[in-house]
C-alpha cells in the first residue's frame, strides 16, 4: 500500500514511515474495520451511566463519522441496555450492530431479539483469570465455548470469539483452545484481547501472526491503555494482518481506557494510507457529545481532540500557524474540523503581539512599544500562571498605544479602539 507522507493542506508526516525496511516488515490487510465499544466498554468507565437516549445519540454520531461496527451494549446487563440496543438496531444505520455476550446461549438469544448483526462472545483465557477468579482449565473454557459459538452461527449471527486477557494466557492453553475450537466450533473471527494493556506492540504482532496461523481466520485486536500503548498496539496488530481493531470514543474504558477511536481513525488514513470514508471533520462533534453525556472532560492536550492541539504560545513560528500550518503541525487543523490558534502568555514573542493586534483590529505601533506590550504580557502571564485573555491584552494595548503621538499604519493610535469580541479561531 502506497502512503504519501505529504498531502497538500491535509498532512505532512515522517517520510521514514515509508522507508523500504519499514514497509517490508508490514503485512497490512486489504481493508481494516473499526469496531467501536463506547456504548459497552466505554460505559464501564467507573461512574458513567448512559440511558437509552444517550446511547441512541452516540450510536447515530458514530455511524455518521463512519464506524463500521458498533457494539451497542450487553443486553444481559439490564432492561435499559436491552431496550437501547433494540432501538439502535431499528435505526437502519450503515454501521453493523453487535452485542456483547457471555458464553451462554441465553445471551445469544437476547442478541437475536435485539436485531443484532453479530455478537462478541467473551470467555476468559488469561492464566491469572483462570487460576484465581474462575478456577478453570483451558478444557473448561473449550467446553463452555463449543455450544455457544455453534449456536450463534446457526442462528445467523457473525460470531467473534473473544477469549479475554489473551495476552496473559499461557501459550499452551491458548494454542490448545484455538486448535480444538477450530475442529469443533469455528467462529467467524478471533479476538486478541489485551485486557490489562500489558503487551508490547511487537508481542501483539507475534500473537496476531500466531493466531492467524493456528486458525486461518480473521483476527481482531482489542486493547487497553494501562501502559499508554493502546493505539500503538492495535496499529501493530494491523501491521501483522489484523483486519478489525476495537475502540472507544475519547479513549474511554475501564482503568486507563481503551484505544481511542479518533486516534485510530486518523492514523489509519494518514499514516497507513487506508482510503477510509471516515468523516474526520466530525470527530470533534462526536468527542463533545460523548464528553457531555459521560461528564468526562477531554484533556486539553489529548491527541486529535484536545483544545490546545493546534495552539501556539511560543513566539517563534506564530505566523506559520496561519500561513503554513503544516510547518507547525503534522496534520492541518481543518482535516479534523479544527482551527489554529495563537495565544499570549509568558512564552510569547513580538510576532505574537503583532499578530494579536492585527486580529483584534488594533493599531500596530513601532517596535519599542510592541516590546513594551510584550513585557507586560509576559508579566501578566507569569503573575496569573496562565494565558492572557483578549480582554486583558486589550487593556495592556490601550495603556500603551496612547503614548504614540503620530499615526501608525495610517491610524491614530490615541483614538479610542473598539472593544469588540473577535473569535480566536483562525
Amino acid at each position: 500500500m502506497t502512503v504519501s507522507h505529504i498531502r497538500d493542506n491535509e498532512w505532512w508526516v515522517s517520510p521514514y514511515n515509508n522507508a523500504a525496511d519499514v514497509v517490508a516488515a508490514r503485512q497490512l490487510p486489504a481493508k481494516v474495520e473499526i469496531h467501536d465499544a463506547t456504548l459497552r466498554d466505554g460505559e464501564q468507565t467507573p461512574g458513567i451511566v448512559m440511558d437509552v437516549a444517550d446511547k441512541v445519540a452516540i450510536a447515530e454520531k458514530l455511524a455518521e463519522v463512519g464506524v463500521e461496527r458498533i457494539e451497542a451494549c450487553m443486553p444481559a446487563v439490564s432492561d435499559m441496555d436491552f431496550t437501547a440496543i433494540k432501538e439502535i438496531s431499528k435505526l437502519g444505520l450503515k454501521s453493523k450492530i453487535f452485542s456483547f455476550a457471555r458464553a451462554v446461549t441465553v445471551d445469544i438469544d437476547k442478541a437475536l431479539d435485539c436485531g443484532c448483526h453479530g455478537v462478541i462472545i467473551e470467555i476468559p483465557i488469561g492464566y491469572p483469570k483462570l487460576k484465581y477468579q474462575f478456577k478453570w482449565t483451558w478444557e473448561d473454557v473449550l467446553r463452555k465455548s463449543i455450544e455457544v459459538v455453534n449456536y450463534a452461527k446457526k442462528r445467523g449471527l457473525y460470531a467473534v470469539y473473544f477469549p479475554y486477557d489473551t495476552t496473559r494466557a499461557r501459550p499452551e492453553d491458548l494454542e490448545n483452545l484455538l486448535t480444538r475450537l477450530m475442529q469443533e466450533a469455528p467462529p467467524d473471527s478471533i479476538g486478541i484481547v489485551d485486557t490489562m494493556g500489558c503487551a508490547l506492540p511487537e508481542a501483539i504482532k507475534y500473537m496476531v501472526r500466531r493466531v492467524k496461523a493456528l486458525t486461518n481466520l480473521p483476527v481482531e485486536v482489542h486493547t487497553h491503555n494501562d501502559f499508554g500503548m493502546a493505539v500503538a498496539t492495535e496499529l501493530a496488530g494491523v501491521e501483522a494482518g489484523a483486519s478489525c481493531i476495537h475502540s472507544c470514543a475519547n479513549g474511554l474504558g475501564e482503568r486507563t481506557g481503551n484505544a481511542a477511536l479518533e486516534e485510530l481513525m486518523v492514523a489509519l488514513h494518514v499514516l497507513y494510507g487506508y482510503d477510509k470514508q471516515y468523516k474526520l471533520d466530525k470527530l470533534p462533534e462526536l468527542g463533545a457529545l460523548v464528553s457531555r453525556i459521560t461528564g468526562v472532560p477531554i484533556a486539553a492536550n489529548k491527541p486529535i481532540l484536545g483544545s490546545k492541539n493546534f495552539t501556539r504560545e511560543s513566539g517563534i513560528g506564530v505566523d506559520l500557524v496561519v500561513k503554513e500550518p503544516l510547518a507547525m503541525f503534522g496534520t492541518h487543523p481543518a482535516l479534523t474540523g479544527r482551527a489554529g490558534d495563537v495565544v499570549l502568555g509568558k512564552k510569547s514573542g513580538k510576532a505574537s503581539i503583532t499578530y494579536t493586534l492585527e486580529r483584534l483590529g488594533l493599531a500596530v505601533p513601532d517596535d519599542a512599544l510592541v516590546g513594551e506590550m510584550l513585557r507586560q504580557v509576559k508579566d501578566k502571564g507569569i503573575a496569573k500562571r496562565g494565558l492572557v485573555t483578549d480582554e486583558e491584552f486589550q487593556e495592556i494595548a490601550e495603556s500603551v498605544l496612547p503614548k504614540v503621538s503620530t499615526k501608525v499604519n495610517g491610524k491614530d493610535p490615541t483614538a479610542p479602539q473598539p472593544r469588540l469580541y473577535v473569535s480566536k479561531a483562525l
